[in-house]
């Protein structure tokens, strides 16, 4: 793959999880023979992330229901479209929900939000508000790799949580 091709992959990963050294031990792992390869080395490579590389990753995501107008602002917007078009009382509930699971988690609500309604979103935040720490992190990886799966390509999984 030619440097242009590289530089452009490696955007790409950093538009789809805002973390350089992932993307940097991904691109290290290729070239890819498909796309397929691709989200399987990048799905492997967000399963051994350090701590800091999650943290760094959920810094560079919006809050659920809140337009982001930054780099990857499209896409959040594109995903996000059935929070931020939901009635006032849902929206509102959203975003008194994100407050209280910011206070608890020390960092945002992270929900795969493509294919699932505002009402699915809080449903799921009022329930993992209950979680415990380490659990939650646990979910929160899982979303995670869910949402860097979709952004590269990858069909959209089932409107299901791993709670």
């Amino acid at each position: 793959m030619s440097g242009t091709g590289v530089d452009a992959l490696r955007e790409e990963l950093l538009a789809a999880c805002a973390v350089p050294s992932w993307a940097d031990r991904v691109l290290a792992r290729g070239p890819f023979g498909s796309r397929e390869e691709l989200r399987d080395v990048a799905d492997a490579e967000l399963a051994v992330a350090s701590e800091a590389e999650v943290d760094e990753a959920l810094a560079g995501h919006p809050r659920i229901g809140e337009r982001h107008e930054g780099a990857g602002g499209a896409t959040s917007r594109r995903e996000q479209s059935a929070a931020l078009d939901a009635r006032d009382d849902v929206r509102a509930a959203i975003a008194e929900g994100n407050v209280a699971y910011e206070e608890r988690f020390g960092h945002v609500y992270l929900v795969r939000a493509a294919g699932r309604s505002a009402q699915e979103m809080l449903d799921l935040l009022l329930e993992r508000l209950r979680h415990e720490p380490a659990d939650e992190r646990r979910v929160v990886r899982e979303q995670l790799r869910e949402i860097t799966a979709l952004r590269l390509g990858a069909p959209a999984p089932d409107a299901k949580e791993a709670s």
